[in-house]
């Protein structure tokens, strides 16, 4: 029996770490200081999710991304910041961002429970290094049977060929696997178009599109979540 996980905002809390980092920056950056956190945050995250798959289809640099997204998350609240000052806010940003970042609630927990009975693996959209640093950092590298990377395998969740990779590594099959994510197009939709059951990771109580799909609010208490998966991929 496989498991499957997303790593950002499903095992790792990108959300929790990037708030509290991008919080900490405005409050020592004087044009962003008097900005309610959630407009700023929403902004932030727009930009990100506007910007990361151009940077994994190779369109924009890692970099480049990143000074394009400050500039642009400035812009409302300060004109014409130099180069400079830019690449100052976004270091200070990720200093910050590397401070508080932390796992999602019974994560770990999770992943040493599946560990003797699951191979487990790691599906995601990002650069590899930075995926393997999060799990090392957040102590789940020697849980993880493979990880499979957008970078890596070349094209981004939803698309199949990046699940049948995963399964390819993995010695899986799709009826003996289970996806677990909570992006409901790249992990519950790219799951289900190659076989593999999908289990939705709903933190934020969004209603389901499809009220099929087995759904998790968190991933505690640790034995729920545990017979959830294990009834959602049966040998």
């Amino acid at each position: 029996m496989t498991v499957l996980f997303d790593l950002d905002d499903t095992l790792y809390d990108h959300t929790a770490t990037a708030r509290t980092a991008l919080a900490a920056t405005a409050a020592g950056w004087a044009s962003l200081r008097g900005v309610p956190a959630d407009v700023l945050y929403q902004r932030y995250s727009d930009l990100l999710e506007e910007m990361h798959p151009r940077v994994m289809r190779g369109e924009l640099d890692y970099l480049t991304a990143r000074e394009l997204r400050f500039r642009q998350l400035l812009a409302p609240y300060e004109s014409a910041p130099t180069a400079g000052s830019l690449a100052q806010l976004a270091e200070e940003h990720y200093g910050h961002y590397r401070q508080f970042r932390q796992p999602v609630a019974g994560a770990l927990a999770l992943l040493q429970r599946l560990k003797p009975d699951f191979r487990i693996g790691v599906v995601t959209n990002n650069r590899t290094s930075e995926q393997e640093e999060k799990l090392d950092f957040l102590g789940m590298s020697g849980l993880v049977d493979a990880l499979i990377t957008s970078e890596a395998v070349g094209v981004l969740k939803p698309d199949p060929a990046i699940y049948h990779v995963a399964l390819q590594r993995l010695r899986a099959r799709p009826a003996e696997t289970v996806m677990v994510g909570d992006n409901w197009i790249a992990d519950v939709v790219g799951a289900q178009a190659v076989g593999i059951r999908p289990v939705w990771l709903n933190r934020g109580g969004s209603v389901a599109p499809t009220p099929a799909v087995a759904e998790l609010s968190s991933l505690e208490p640790l034995e729920l979540v545990y017979a959830l998966l294990t009834t959602a991929a049966p040998c």
